[in-house]
């Protein structure tokens, strides 16, 4: 296994975690990441980004649904 396909597994536990601690901490880890080729961090990153706040519009439909 890659370490593109690593970083993409891992990225993909985190959103499917859906715990935002969790894709943060991998979002900050991601941008240490000398291994991955810049569009690759990129495209990562974007996933986490997306997820997270996909996890926040979420959040706030429910609440405003109480």
């Amino acid at each position: 296994m890659s370490h593109l396909e690593e970083v993409s597994a891992r990225v993909d536990a985190a959103i499917a975690e859906s715990v935002i601690a969790h894709m943060n901490e991998l979002l900050i880890a991601l941008s240490d990441d000398a291994e991955l080729r810049r569009e690759d961090r990129y495209v990562q990153q974007q996933r986490l980004r997306t997820a997270i706040a996909h996890h926040g519009r979420q959040y706030q439909e429910d609440r405003d649904a109480r």
